[in-house]
């Protein structure tokens, strides 16, 4: 249980993920089924529903907003204070994230590229964080690009149209319309967390400035 416990917070979060995942490919299913009764096809399998494009797009196209989300979100507090938000560095001095890795080399306990890397590797690891994400992003986008192409010609095909490159996808208005419907909600969530956490609380969070903060103390 102690396990369980020092490790809640991501079980948490992945069990939910799994959770809404299972209801998304559900819910799909039976959306995709009905799609195919307006248009006289004969139903799809939940087989064959997992691995066809209209739910690979269904989830990469979010999965890519998520991830420019929180790269983005990385580097914009690696650079951009806000006074009075918990999401904040600090305003003038220097945050402990500041501090010179090298000079922590010889921590039996600090990660392996401090303590043994080349300048280059830990170049590269100060800097991971976004990177991980900023691959994630683009192998989502891209892998959006691929099945919501397929997507777009399974649809034109019960229209009589032709089919679509990914390339041809990618200059559609539907591809970006898609994208930008998400992208735009990511934002305005992470800009209300910010000026949220300035006036409001939640006590024990660690998104939340102590309940008795004033409202100009920045950074949680």
């Amino acid at each position: 249980m102690r396990w369980i416990r020092l490790r809640a917070l991501l079980t948490a979060n992945l069990v939910l993920f799994v959770l809404f995942l299972v209801g998304l490919l559900l819910t799909g299913h039976a959306h995709e089924n009905a799609e195919l009764a307006d248009h006289g096809q004969p139903p799809q399998s939940l087989g064959q529903y997992v691995v066809s494009s209209s739910f690979g797009e269904a989830v990469f196209e979010n999965w890519e907003s998520e991830f420019l989300q929180m790269g983005m979100y990385v580097l914009l507090t690696a650079y951009l204070v806000q006074k009075g938000s918990a999401e904040s560095r600090p305003l003038e001095e220097a945050a402990p994230q500041d501090e010179d890795p090298r000079n922590h080399r010889t921590d039996r306990e600090a990660p392996w590229p401090v303590r043994h890397g080349s300048a280059a590797l830990l170049k590269l690891y100060e800097n991971s964080l976004a990177i991980a994400f900023g691959l994630v992003f683009l192998l989502s986008f891209w892998l959006h690009a691929v099945t919501g192409a397929a997507a777009y010609s399974e649809e034109q095909g019960l229209h009589g149209a032709e089919a679509v490159s990914t390339w041809g996808y990618v200059q559609t208005s539907q591809f970006w319309y898609e994208s930008f419907q998400n992208w735009q909600s990511e934002f305005l969530a992470v800009a209300a967390i910010v000026g949220g956490s300035i006036y409001l609380r939640q006590r024990r969070s660690a998104q939340s400035k102590p309940v008795h903060a004033p409202h100009s103390d920045t950074g949680a």
